[in-house]
């Protein structure tokens, strides 16, 4: 469990490399907001989680598997990380940003780049319908 980093993951790595080479600037792991978000994009009032399915239990995901060993232990932590996120998310939205998930499965070699082009659509979106000229 030490190994598991908390952030700057390589999913994490691969999509905000992919974001600054198209022009987007941002904040990383900023704590000033609720859930530390992965990536804090001010310029669109937008923040983006990028979460492994494993650990925040992705709904009908393969990857979201549940150890067989000490089944009690692992729901309640399931449990108790996805009441967090959504917790986060609901504060965010509450304070008046845009929340983007991204799941790691999204990022795989066949849909990195449709999963990126979603986010991109999104963040134009959230920039013109709101208008955060800065």
């Amino acid at each position: 469990m030490a190994s598991i980093k908390g952030h700057d993951t390589t999913i994490e790595v691969q999509v905000r490399k992919y974001l600054f080479s198209k022009g987007f600037r941002f904040r990383k792991n900023d704590k000033r907001y609720p859930g530390r978000p992965d990536i804090v994009l001010p310029k669109y009032h937008t923040v983006i989680f990028i979460h492994g399915c494993f650990w925040h239990r992705h709904p009908f995901c393969g990857y979201a598997t549940s150890p067989k060993t000490n089944e009690e232990y692992w729901q309640k932590k399931f449990e108790l990380n996805s009441a967090r996120d959504r917790k986060s998310i609901e504060e965010l939205e509450s304070m008046g940003w845009h929340v983007i998930v991204i799941w790691e499965c999204e990022l795989t070699k066949k849909r990195f780049e449709e999963t990126m082009q979603r986010v991109i659509n999104e963040l134009s979106s959230v920039y013109v319908e709101n208008r955060y000229y800065v």
